[in-house]
């Protein structure tokens, strides 16, 4: 698929994007193409090119597209009505599900975005502790929200624990309720802690910041001085959850937050997310449990949408089949050690990182393990890797590898062959 066919209808619509959409795109992606249909590890664009899909719509589609159970269930549920603004038996069996699953969760708060879930989550936080800074770590990423945007991204390394904006039209007062520290710091983070623990909310991190895995003791650290503090502690587990294991990131690393995020697998490709964390901290929700200055209410069209639900559902029956994970991880650290391998033998520097169902590559000789860490990243020679790989039939994001249950040996076959033949380009070049 060196040279991708283009038709005339691909072109036209791209056209029509171009017209009516801001960059001719979702604001997703700025690829140059329009995808059709997906199946399995697969997907098509609109003129019939194939690829093997390692962005699965970034990252919700953990049984592969079009999974026949989970269209089953959507189909069964499409009859019986598609949305209710009220509770339904789908979203308490999904909600069930999850305390069962999840080790932080008593209680579940479902809603429609991962940035609706990530700014509840903090909202939850603040009204439990009674105060207003949250701390969040440079370079994780929270959603689109305008806490969550505050040194996402930093053009400007500031001293910590100062907050940069990463978008316009987030108002100035923000950055003043932001603490930001470095991701796997444990020093430092502590040090932001014990100064503003009179002022702090709650911390926000993702266990699993986008590709950097935490360093040992780091998540155990973090754990121990917000537990010392009575400092609400959120995991941000839209990724991570039902991803790393059926328990997630904090079963998988074996640290426990008191509240976390969830999105992406627990919808089967809806539109839903969720807050869980412990009944006390949960119990904000709920008017009849707290004074009236403590609660916080929560009011989504869509949230608990027994569609999405029925698609969560099906998905997660999935996952607890013997197996799933299994061969997930084991498809994974495959394309990754040979990833990696390829690399080392053509003496690109580079780096692999992250875990076997989520990872990429940094083309760098440094160590990665934080935002300033992944600075020194050649991103131009990533982007081109990216494009050798897509006009050889492998779709990914600009950066992530995400694994579903679905891909198969040939799959790992033939991204490792297009790997070597990208690799040598690269070389080359």
């Amino acid at each position: 698929m060196e040279n991708r066919n283009r038709t005339d209808r691909e072109r036209d619509i791209l056209d029509r994007a171009a017209r009516v959409l801001p960059q001719g795109s979702l604001g997703n992606l700025n690829y140059d193409l329009i995808i059709n249909k997906g199946m399995g590890s697969h997907i098509w664009d609109e003129s019939g090119n194939e690829y093997i899909d390692y962005l699965l719509g970034s990252g919700p589609m953990l049984v592969g597209h079009a999974n026949p159970p989970v269209i089953e269930a959507v189909l069964n549920q499409l009859s019986e009505g598609t949305t209710f603004f009220a509770t339904n038996e789908k979203s308490v069996q999904l909600a069930e599900e999850i305390v069962e699953a999840v080790p932080c969760a008593d209680k579940v708060r479902f809603l429609s975005t991962g940035s609706e879930a990530t700014l509840y989550a903090m909202r939850l936080a603040r009204s439990f502790r009674g105060k207003d800074k949250i701390l969040k770590f440079e370079g994780g990423f929270h959603g689109m929200n305008d806490y969550a945007l505050m040194s996402m991204s930093p053009s400007t390394l500031m001293d910590f624990p100062q907050a940069e904006p990463d978008t316009a039209g987030i108002p100035k007062s923000v950055r003043s309720e932001m603490l930001i520290a470095p991701f796997n710091d444990l020093e430092t983070t502590t040090a932001i802690i014990d100064r503003y623990s009179d002022e702090l909310g709650g911390v926000i991190v993702e266990p699993f910041q986008r590709l950097l895995p935490p360093k040992q003791g780091f998540l155990e650290g973090l754990r121990e001085i917000t537990s010392h503090y009575e400092i609400p502690l959120i995991f941000d587990e839209v990724v991570t959850g039902f991803r790393f294991s059926y328990g997630g990131a904090q079963d998988y690393y074996g640290v426990v937050p008191d509240i976390c995020t969830l999105g992406k697998a627990i919808a089967g490709g809806f539109p839903l997310t969720a807050v869980a964390g412990r009944d006390e901290i949960m119990s904000h929700f709920d008017s009849e449990k707290v004074s009236k200055d403590r609660f916080m209410p929560q009011i989504g069209t869509l949230s608990g949408n027994p569609i999405a639900c029925a698609a969560g559902l099906a998905t997660l029956d999935i996952l607890k089949r013997d197996g799933a994970y299994e061969n997930m991880f084991n498809a994974g650290k495959k394309v990754m050690k040979g990833l990696k391998d390829i690399l080392d033998n053509s003496e690109i520097p580079a780096k692999v990182v992250g875990e076997p169902v989520l990872f990429d590559v940094f083309f760098t000789d440094h160590e990665v393990f934080d935002y300033r860490s992944t600075l020194h990243a050649d991103s131009q020679k990533l982007a081109r890797f990216n494009q050798l790989l897509l006009e050889r039939g492998i779709f990914k994001g600009t950066t992530k590898f995400y694994f579903s249950t679905e891909h198969s040996v040939d799959d790992v076959d033939k991204t490792l062959e297009v790997f070597g033949d990208a690799v040598d380009i690269l070389k080359s070049e």
